[in-house]
């Protein structure tokens, strides 16, 4: 039996995005941003170079924790994945943010400010390694609505940017 394909391009409907890829590649690209940082403070780059970098990663940390907890782990606890690994997921968070705030405040010349940028990426890769081998196998098995949570972690993800590069411009 041979199955014939339609070769003509027809619109498609939107796919529904799926929540826990959409934070999987926020990971991703802050683990990335990370990775240059850290190659560009071993080879003492200056200032002007890593601090961009360093602000850029905090605006990403920032907007994904937000929708992390504004929808994601609301909709977890709602439907009842381990509150135990949400706890700790909002501690963890609690603990970056004040990390995110003292990089945020300093110059990249001032002391401690690559170690800052250091822990940071410390404290983020054990968060993503609980949240991808622990809570988001859970959240997948759960009676969460992954397409309807991807929509409102997409749709809020833009408004902070614009947020955010308003209050930048301000």
């Amino acid at each position: 039996m041979t199955i014939k394909t339609d070769t003509k391009k027809t619109p498609r409907v939107a796919a529904k995005m799926d929540p826990i890829k959409l934070l999987k590649d926020d990971h991703k690209e802050v683990h990335g941003l990370f990775q240059k940082y850290m190659k560009l403070a071993e080879k003492n780059a200056g200032a002007d170079v890593r601090q961009p970098l360093a602000e850029e990663i905090c605006t990403l940390l920032t907007i994904h924790s937000a929708a992390e907890e504004e929808i994601f782990y609301p909709a977890a606890r709602e439907a009842d994945v381990d509150a135990a690994l949400l706890d700790e997921a909002e501690v963890e968070h609690a603990s970056c943010k004040e990390l995110i705030d003292q990089i945020l405040a300093m110059g990249a010349d001032d002391v401690l400010y690559d170690a800052k940028v250091k822990v940071l990426s410390e404290y983020i890769t054990h968060h993503v390694k609980e949240e991808e081998g622990e809570l988001f196998p859970k959240c997948a098995k759960s009676s969460m609505d992954l397409p309807e949570i991807g929509e409102q972690i997409t749709q809020r993800k833009a408004e902070l940017k614009v947020e955010m590069a308003e209050g930048a411009e301000a």
